[in-house]
């Protein structure tokens, strides 16, 4: 039987058992067991702090640069249209139908059998396999509170949906919290500052502001207010105005500059949730992107956001499945992808040629 056969049935029966135990954000205990365990039951030395379960290189040479290999745990919520239960595994053909298949379990599980197979191998680079959560909240208990307890990382291979075709940039993301100020009255009388009409004002601004940088990859910047609260009862003047606004930044502004901005263009106060995902990339002559157009796969620039926005080294992603399945009732994937995915990181990663 073909290795990589044998290869794709460990990681599907991996995979289905995932699915069957929900791990939601921050509620990722049992499958980070899980995926302990099955480590430890292949000879391997994992590590763990909370949800995060890694494993680094046991041939590792402090000379040599290091790959990390990351795919996420946790799952979001199932939305109310799923038809088929989404934590039972169910495999009609080639799909296997649950919450989390595609987003991002077979990363999981076919990255996992890479990491396994390359330790074993000469090659010019040491491995590190990382099993994160809080991935779909972008919690400071996932991803990020690991990369201080591995070894020096040079370049990271996330594995997301991405029909195994390279993500080189992913655009970033900031979430503002805005009050617009006005002054409260008796809606019948000529009195009061109307704090809706001031938010509406900004809101306007901050859709036509111009921003001149466009990537070539990921486009121009995107913002859109996606939440607006204002008002007590119909009769009196609203003293405040509250709106949100989503930030989609790429490569060519840091989210503090687009705050900075922002600022300067509009009355209201403005409050950035945070600073820390900004949009990431990956030098187009980094050797593993080289090595993706030797083998005929196809860059390009992400919309979405990933565990890249945490990593401070250049990163690329690459995963079985389709991103528009994500998120989506009856979210599933093929067992010919998982295959498919493990053969072309093999592809991609053995034999590689990585300096420090």
């Amino acid at each position: 039987m073909d290795n990589i056969v044998v290869k794709t049935k460990e990681a599907v029966d991996l995979l289905t058992r995932m699915i069957e135990i929900p791990s939601f954000s921050r509620e990722e205990g049992a499958v980070a067991d899980l995926v302990f365990d099955k480590l430890q039951k292949d000879g391997l030395e994992p590590h763990r702090i909370g949800n995060n379960v890694w494993c680094v290189d046991p041939y590792y040479d402090a000379l040599k640069p290091t790959i990390l290999l990351d795919a996420h745990l946790d799952t979001v919520k199932p939305v109310s249209a799923w038809t088929k239960n989404p934590f039972k595994a169910t495999v009609e053909g080639d799909c296997i139908f649950g919450l989390g298949s595609n987003d991002d379990g077979a990363s999981v599980v076919s990255l996992m059998q890479v990491y396994k197979t390359l330790i074993g191998s000469c090659q010019s680079y040491n491995l590190v396999y990382s099993a994160s959560c809080e991935e779909e909240v972008s919690g400071s208990a996932g991803l990020e509170c690991v990369l201080p307890l591995l070894p020096p990382i040079h370049v990271g291979l996330v594995g997301e949906p991405t029909n195994m075709q390279p993500a080189i940039a992913e655009k970033g993301l900031m979430v503002l919290d805005a009050i617009a100020y006005g002054k409260a009255g008796h809606a019948a009388r000529d009195e009061g500052e109307n704090a809706i009409y001031k938010a509406i004002a900004d809101i306007g601004r901050i859709k036509d502001l111009s921003l001149n940088r466009v990537s070539p990859l990921l486009g121009p910047v995107k913002m859109t207010v996606t939440m607006v609260h204002a008002g007590t009862q119909h009769n009196v003047i609203p003293d405040q105005c509250t709106f949100v606004v989503d930030v989609r930044s790429n490569e060519l502004y840091s989210n503090k500059e687009l705050y900075d901005y922002i600022c300067l263009h509009v009355s209201s106060d403005i409050k950035a949730r945070s600073f820390r995902l900004n949009s990431s990339s990956i030098d187009a002559e980094h050797p593993l992107v080289l090595k993706t157009l030797e083998m005929g796969l196809v860059p390009f620039g992400s919309p979405t956001l990933s565990n890249q926005a945490l990593m401070p080294f250049p990163s690329m992603k690459l995963g079985p499945g389709c991103s528009s399945r994500s998120h989506t009732a009856n979210e599933f994937i093929k067992i010919s992808e998982i295959d498919h995915a493990i053969r072309l990181y093999l592809e991609l990663l053995d034999g590689l040629k990585l300096e420090k």
